[in-house]
């Protein structure tokens, strides 16, 4: 019998599960109405406070130009606001508005919920082996 190679099918496990978990999220979140891409960066915005568009755009992995364009459409429905850097006009904070604050404390604590679900046959110390374990093959694929 051929020797297992657990590299390759830890790989391919957690890519098909980073999919299925992908599509969970993206149908929990178009089911309050949003795109993912709204919704992630709200987050950011909700949970870190006032962020340049810079620090977002690394934060949600969304490369500058889109982030403006979803930044666009968050500020036309008066959820995210715009402010300039007193020291450095180049800079801009995009803040999270009251009416942003008030959508993600209505959706954010169900799409919380939805995530403690997909997790609930693992236990917490099984959670903290998985976080240990991506972040150490994360680091790796960092210094490529």
């Amino acid at each position: 019998m051929k020797k297992e190679n657990l590299a390759l099918k830890a790989f391919v496990v957690i890519m098909k599960s980073s999919k299925t978990l992908e599509e969970m999220i993206k149908k929990d979140i178009s089911s309050h109405g949003m795109k993912s891409s709204d919704f992630t960066v709200l987050e950011a915005l909700y949970h870190k406070g006032s962020q340049t568009v810079r620090d977002i755009s690394n934060a949600v992995l969304i490369n500058t130009g889109s982030i403006t364009y979803v930044i666009d459409k968050l500020e036309k429905k008066g959820y995210v606001k715009r402010r300039h850097c007193q020291e450095d006009r180049r800079v801009v904070y995009i803040d999270i508005t009251e009416n942003g604050t008030a959508l993600m404390d209505e959706i954010f604590p169900k799409h919380q919920q939805v995530i403690e679900e997909l997790f609930s046959d693992v236990s917490e110390e099984e959670k903290e082996t998985v976080i240990d374990v991506l972040k150490r093959v994360g680091k790796k694929g960092d210094q490529s």
